[in-house]
């Protein structure tokens, strides 16, 4: 039984690790293809995307 509530958890924590590096992919390449398309915008897009990885590390945000 123990080593069953372990395998649980193991897999719940994986699942959340690779959600977080699929939310950070996505807002690199939003950052980026918003930075080629309007390069005025590059201090805004990278405070912006600082801010969101932040407040996710922070905050252990799952999405």
């Amino acid at each position: 039984m123990l080593n069953d509530a372990l395998f649980s958890q193991m897999l719940l924590a994986q699942e959340a690790v690779q959600i977080s590096f699929r939310l950070n992919g996505l807002l690199a390449l939003l950052a980026g293809i918003l930075i080629l398309l309007i390069p005025r915008l590059l201090n805004f897009i990278v405070a912006i995307y600082l801010i969101l990885i932040g407040l996710i590390e922070v905050f252990g945000l799952r999405i």
